[in-house]
């Protein structure tokens, strides 16, 4: 109840410091500004989808501003995502993969969804780094090899302790393992927060993601 408890602890700090933000005129909303031409196709599209609601249970775009965010600063050459959907997030990551020259492994279980993704990886110009396995993810991921230097968890819920049991040995040292939706799976909570080869803290802005490290 603890580790709970400091969740719900968490997400009242980052719902404050938003709200703060607001209240001094910052526009956390704000759609990013594009460097380079093939930046701006990708958030282009990424607007098309949401505006014309081809997302389907993906994240929100604070989200995956973050989730850019936190693969560019690593220099992530291997990403593995659990959960492509129609390839929103995947996009979000490609965005940075493009700079680091390195690749997403996304796995689907619909294959109406995965057909989607495959379109909008071609239409965004990025469908040459991505590999898109479908199927079963708690049977596909024994095809996925290391090193793995970011995971995304987003599929069903009642998966999440499975799928982070499966990637552990993946990860590199000093790898991330990020998840989508933390406050609908309390056990994965548990799990991440009591294994002390895990540092785990919590971003809140979006749909609440917990982004765990594996100690080195």
């Amino acid at each position: 109840m603890k580790r709970i408890a400091l969740f719900a602890a968490t997400a009242f700090v980052f719902g404050a410091v938003a709200c703060a933000q607001r209240s001094r005129g910052v526009d956390t909303s704000a759609p990013p500004l594009a460097k380079s031409e093939n930046e701006k196709k990708i958030l282009k599209l990424l607007d098309e989808m949401r505006r014309g609601h081809r997302t389907k249970w993906a994240v929100p775009p604070a989200d995956g501003r973050m989730l850019r965010l936190l693969t560019e600063s690593l220099g992530a050459k291997h990403v593995l995502e659990i959960g492509t959907s129609t390839g929103y997030s995947g996009l979000w990551f490609c965005l940075a993969l493009q700079t680091t020259g390195g690749r997403l492994t996304t796995l689907e279980y619909d294959a109406g969804r995965a057909g989607e993704a495959r379109g909008n990886f071609q239409q965004g110009g990025v469908d040459d780094m991505v590999t898109l396995i479908e199927g079963d993810a708690h049977q596909t991921l024994a095809r996925v090899k290391g090193p793995v230097d970011i995971v995304f968890i987003d599929a069903e819920k009642s998966g999440y302790i499975d799928y982070l049991e499966q990637v552990l040995p993946l990860v590199r040292p000093g790898g991330l393992i990020l998840a989508h939706n933390l406050d609908m799976v309390p056990e994965y909570i548990k799990k991440v927060t009591a294994d002390p080869n895990l540092e785990t803290v919590f971003y809140m802005q979006g749909g609440g993601l917990g982004i765990t490290m594996k100690k080195r």
